[in-house]
Parts: structure tokens; sequence; C-alpha cells
């Protein structure tokens, strides 16, 4: 493999790759609305979140003083023949703590990871794919190689798989491989919104369980998807998320569960627990957003853990990895008890080849409680065929 001495970024499909993940692994170990205009706090690395007004567009960009940040675009599109799809583009960002305080510019200070996958709801079929990089934190001007993530916005890159935000406030994702292709542009529809109080998103008993967390429901997307060497050009909806902490689960904590849903007339609904082991809930929470109110980012009804369950209905076992997967859910929330169904069953992603991680995330439907088709989504469910390590 050729370094460029400051980043090193790779496509995860040949095994003389698994030496640079095990490196990097190691190096982890001990990993539409008006902006706010109050200054913004210092984050000292290791602090745990504290309250504060978010500052936007600067905080769509990365936070390097935190843990753990992603970026996450998931939707449903079709083609012109009706043909149906979902996809999902995940930027991940780790802080590297062995390398904070180290001044080469060869030195790793942050990993990024990528993660692109496509559901082909007609072929019962999901393909996926992955990336690994490694960073020493530098902006975007001083980055070789294209490896970076900047603090003013959304912009990360992995040589040539990206996400961008415009100052317009659209997306354009790109993501090139052997087998997947998404080129998608996506427009927002409403403003972004505020999960949590003013965007501090509990996570568990302890104020320190938390994550910053702003959501963009509700984005037209058109662009082209591709799948070992067809194209499809598609139009649909998508749904993006930005989240950024320092301490995100509870000791106790395997993994969790997690939905974000358009529903069809506008509304807007997230909830999520985290969950031991033994399917127990350690917390709980989400948001419901209605169309008529989806002028404010903050305009939002906030689900507190005891007004949200998650109940399975039906299980799914991965023949891969044995995982046992709930793709059919009941989740009770104060804006109705939803029915949670996945478009297909297999939608598990294996990334130990970079995150180390499995995870189950797909295409999902969502039913009211009168069982009528209101809305379509992701649901993500972590920490099932291993405890979670964030």
């Amino acid at each position: 493999m050729a370094t460029s001495g400051k980043h090193h970024s790779v496509s995860l499909k040949r095994p003389a790759h698994d030496a640079l993940r095990r490196q990097l692994l190691v190096a982890t170990a001990g990993a539409l609305a008006l902006p706010h205009v109050q200054a913004q706090a210092q984050q000292r690395p290791g602090d745990a979140l504290q309250p504060r007004p978010l500052v936007f567009p600067r905080d769509h960009g990365t936070h390097n003083e935190t843990r753990t940040e992603w970026w996450y675009l998931t939707g449903h599109a079709t083609n012109a023949q009706g043909r149906a799809f979902g996809f999902q583009v995940t930027f991940f960002r780790s802080r590297v703590d062995g390398t904070q305080d180290l001044q080469s510019r060869l030195a790793a200070k942050q990993l990024l990871f990528a993660h692109a996958a496509i559901t082909d709801v007609q072929g019962g079929r999901l393909l996926h794919d992955q990336r690994i990089a490694r960073w020493n934190g530098e902006p975007p001007a001083q980055a070789e190689r294209g490896v970076f993530a900047s603090a003013e916005d959304t912009h990360v890159v992995l040589r040539d798989w990206s996400l961008r935000r415009a100052p317009d406030g659209s997306y354009a994702a790109r993501v090139t491989g052997d087998e997947l292709r998404i080129e998608l542009g996506a427009v927002p529809q409403q403003a972004w919104l505020l999960q949590g109080e003013d965007g501090l998103s509990r996570k568990g008993p302890d104020p320190a369980q938390a994550s910053f967390y702003v959501s963009q429901p509700h984005l037209a997307v058109r662009g082209t998807l591709g799948l070992k060497g067809e194209r499809f050009e598609v139009q649909g909806t998508a749904w993006l998320d930005h989240e950024w902490s320092e301490a995100l689960l509870h000791p106790e904590a395997v993994g969790w569960d997690w939905i974000g849903m358009n529903l069809f007339d506008g509304h807007c609904v997230t909830a999520f627990q985290l969950r031991r082991k033994d399917g127990s809930k350690v917390w709980a929470g989400g948001s419901f957003r209605a169309a008529g109110s989806a002028q404010s980012p903050t305009d939002i009804y906030r689900f507190r853990p005891g007004e949200v369950d998650f109940k399975p209905q039906r299980w799914w076992t991965s023949p891969l990895t044995r995982a046992r997967y709930p793709v059919e859910w009941m989740v009770r929330t104060p804006a109705d008890f939803y029915t949670v169904k996945a478009v297909i069953d297999p939608q598990e992603l294996d990334s130990r080849a970079s995150t180390g991680t499995v995870y189950w995330e797909g295409l999902s439907d969502l039913f009211d409680s009168n069982g009528k088709a209101v809305g379509r989504g992701y649901l993500e469910m972590t920490g099932y065929a291993q405890r979670l390590v964030l």
C-alpha cells in the first residue's frame, strides 16, 4: 500500500488491507432556518458535553475535540419504471486519544470511516462497501490526498467518497466502487431540527451520556444509483443526521435500536432506545414534528424515556453472522403506536474491516395504529452480533 505520510485512504476490499485496520484500531484504544448567533463555547478533549447554543453553519462541520462523530444520509428512491431502492451513506470520525499531544504532521490524530449501502428491493439484496482513513486533523487547505472533514460546514471527503453541504443548504453525496455507486443531490424541503433539548440529546441516566444531535428530514433527492454495472436514474426522499459525542453509551448498554421516518404527509418521527444484553431498556427518546410546524428547528415534541417502548414482533437470523435481529417492531410513542417493518430482511452490514462492528441498518416501512402505511425511512439495530464499542 502506498502512503502519503499525512493521510492514508483505501477501499477495504482486499485482505492486504486488514493490517491497516488492525493498526488503526490499536491506535484508537484507550475511540432553511436562521442560524443561532451566540458565541460558541470552547470544548476541550475529554470534557463531558455541556448545553450550549449551536452555531450554524459551523456546527454542521466537524468537532475534532469530541470522541465520536457521524454524518448519516439515508433514504428511499425509485426510477421511472418504479423500481425501488434504499440507500445509506455514513461518514464517521473517531478521535485517537494517544496521539493528541504529538507534534508530528504524520500523527494520526483522527480516524475517518465511511459506509455505503444500497438496498435493491425487487432484487431482495443489499450491496455495501466501506472505507477507512487516518487524518492528522489539519484543515482541508493542508490536507493531502483528499482525506479531511471541514470545521466550517459539512464537507467530509475520503478520496473519491464525499458528502458536501452547499451554502444553499443542499447536499451532494458521492460514492464510487466496483459494485455500487451513489451520486445524489438532496435539497431541504423543511428546516433542520434540533433533537433533545436545543440539540443536546440525552442517551442515558448520567447527564454525561449525551450527544449533540441535528437532523434534516424530508430532503428531496435526485441522482444516480449503480449496482454491479447497472445505473438507475432515481428520485425520492432522504433523511440526514449529524451527531457528535464524548461519551454515548451507558456501561450496561450493548447497543441501540433507532428509527428515522419521513411520513408521507410531511410529519417526521425519531425514536430510539439503548438496550441491555437481555433486551431491557436503559434509556429511550425521540421526537415528533408536524409538517405545519416545520419552519423552526426547535418546534418539535420531544419524547421522554418513559414515553417510548420498542417491542419486537418478528425476528430474522443472519446466515452470515448468525445474529438474530427483530425486523418488525411495535414502537410506542406519544405520537402513535407505530409498527415498523423491514422492506426486506437481509440488510445486515458487516463492517468488521473498518469500524469492527456488525449491525443491521435498512429501509423500513412505518404503519400507524390502524395498520395504514404512513411513512418510510430507516431502522438501525446495533449490539445484536456483539456489544457495540464506540
